[in-house]
């Protein structure tokens, strides 16, 4: 990130910045967040989107789908806000991010939530179920490094998306 194209971009001196946020450290912090949000929503609308009952397997391996798709479709759609989100390490210690029902909004709380459903239905043992989520998510960060700033970033989109699927699909293995 770059502070002096975002003020030319929105019309401000560079200084001006610096009136709201105390250092770069401080700026980028924010637009981390702001990023890591844009992704929350985007996983929340297609967990949302999926029909079914909690608890029912069939949707939850659905919604756990529907995290990944707007994982990837986040890094396909957005790559700034993708790497941006991801600048600063220690941003990712994820402080919860409650929405009214005090539930975790963040990208990993809402995929610690799939996962969760997925041991309450009975697709996932509970005993392989601590710590999954960092496996899970790993295959669909990398993939999506890989075809967004990686080797594979020249792979024509219908291949990517199918790359994208075989990640999905080995994760589904994984768990099951």
């Amino acid at each position: 990130m770059v502070l002096r194209e975002a003020t030319r971009i929105v019309g401000v001196v560079p200084n001006a910045a610096y009136r709201h946020f105390a250092d770069r450290d401080e700026l980028l912090a924010a637009v981390c967040a702001a990023a890591i949000g844009e992704l929350a929503d985007r996983m929340a609308e297609g967990v949302a989107s999926v029909t079914g009952r909690r608890g029912d397997p069939v949707s939850a391996g659905e919604r756990l789908r529907a995290v990944g798709t707007a994982y990837f479709a986040f890094a396909r759609e957005e790559p700034g806000w993708f790497a941006t989100a991801f600048a600063l390490p220690q941003q990712h210690a994820y402080p919860t991010q409650e929405d009214v029902s005090g539930a975790d909004r963040s990208p990993l709380g809402q995929l610690r939530f799939a996962l969760d459903e997925l041991v309450e239905c009975g697709v996932l043992d509970p005993e392989r179920r601590p710590g999954v989520e960092y496996a899970v998510w790993s295959t669909v960060h990398g993939m999506a490094v890989l075809a967004g700033q990686g080797p594979l970033r020249e792979v024509p989109a219908t291949d990517r998306r199918q790359l994208e699927e075989r990640a999905l699909q080995a994760i589904g293995d994984m768990l099951t």
